[in-house]
């Protein structure tokens, strides 16, 4: 998932704007491809691949064994990899990339009582995140014991089309950022009840604006029911979102809708509230996301 992305780290777009304008592509002479490259390699390793052979990590960025290589043994040499000759694996060291921008943005220390209140009186696993290039990616988390086939920790990233976190930020986009992920995004289903296709996943995007929140039943993972709430920054705009996440066999649908929605909205203007009165102008990045 998501979503949360959500996006989200984050990217760096305000709601409403298009970033594509002023980023350097692959075709401009401000694209520098050795660190596309290299940071394809670190993203080449993830939960379910933690270690990977040289051959691994080259099938996956799509690069040469000996380009691969070097890239590997390079991040070796900076403390980001280990080897022991035959897989590699990321080190602690790696989270620094990811702590640099998280710590520079608010939205997870606002966050955190809120959640840690939410799940206190809920008895559920309450998550933050934002949007970024089409995921939901984490940045605040209060998880609870249960047992659960999806491992989420932060920096975990889901599709943001099948997660209730990544249709409440969808549903924030502007309608140009909306067609352009619609375009391109794989909407492949995870499970036999995702929605599936671009009409459906905008109908219920409609949905959400209207109702001010969104419910996900077992679309990311069969037994996984979760909800989601909009955080907006000052100017009302959709910034991140909050949502609880609970096993189909422990809240029934009826009373996710009673119970965890009104909990998971009031949480979210409570974040949205203070995250409000801390915003200046001086700190333009806060909440900006990728779609």
């Amino acid at each position: 998932m998501s979503n949360s992305s959500g996006s989200n780290s984050s990217g760096s777009n305000s709601s409403g704007s298009n970033s594509s304008a002023t980023e350097p592509t692959a075709a401009s002479t401000d694209y520098v491809q050795s660190l596309a490259r290299g940071l394809s390699v670190i993203r080449a390793f993830d939960a379910e691949n933690p270690q990977r052979t040289l051959s691994d990590v080259a099938r996956a960025t799509d690069l040469t064994r000996a380009t691969a290589r070097r890239f590997l043994l390079t991040l070796v040499e900076l403390g980001y990899v280990r080897t022991d000759g035959s897989v590699f694996w990321l080190t602690p060291r790696v989270l620094e990339l990811g702590y640099s921008y998280l710590s520079s943005l608010s939205l997870p220390d606002i966050a955190r009582p809120h959640l840690e209140s939410l799940s206190n009186q809920v008895h559920e696993s309450t998550s933050v995140s934002i949007l970024d290039d089409g995921d939901v990616v984490y940045v605040a988390r209060r998880p609870v014991s249960r047992i659960m086939t999806v491992s989420i920790t932060i920096g975990t990233r889901f599709p943001a089309f099948a997660t209730s976190m990544g249709r409440v930020l969808l549903a924030g986009l502007e309608p140009a950022d909306l067609d352009a992920y619609l375009d391109r995004v794989d909407l492949t289903p995870l499970t036999g009840r995702t929605i599936a296709t671009p009409d459906a996943l905008r109908a219920e995007l409609d949905k959400i604006r209207a109702d001010g929140y969104c419910v996900v039943d077992q679309e990311l993972e069969e037994g996984l029911r979760s909800l989601a709430a909009p955080i907006r920054d000052r100017s009302g705009a959709v910034v991140a979102a909050v949502n609880i996440s609970t096993q189909a066999a422990r809240y029934s649908t009826e009373a996710v809708y009673a119970t965890l929605v009104p909990a998971a909205v009031a949480t979210a203007e409570a974040i949205s509230a203070d995250l409000a009165r801390t915003q200046t102008q001086s700190s333009p990045h806060q909440g900006k996301r990728h779609v």
